[in-house]
């Protein structure tokens, strides 16, 4: 599954730090996430991220 995470955050220009703050995740899961060191997480956090994003689910991580 690849993730458009660092895309989408560059987009509207915010840090990591902000993303997690945001979405209310740790911004190690979400560095993980965006490099690819994580593969899988709960459908949880990717829905918080995808609302901290201003995004749907399927345009970040499908």
């Amino acid at each position: 599954m690849g993730y458009k995470i660092r895309e989408c955050r560059e987009e509207i220009g915010i840090s990591q730090e902000e993303l997690a703050k945001r979405a209310k995740i740790s911004r190690t899961t979400l560095s993980g996430l965006e490099s690819g060191a994580i593969k899988t997480t709960t459908t949880d956090t990717l829905l918080k991220i995808a609302e901290a994003l201003n995004k749907k689910v399927a345009d970040i991580f499908f």
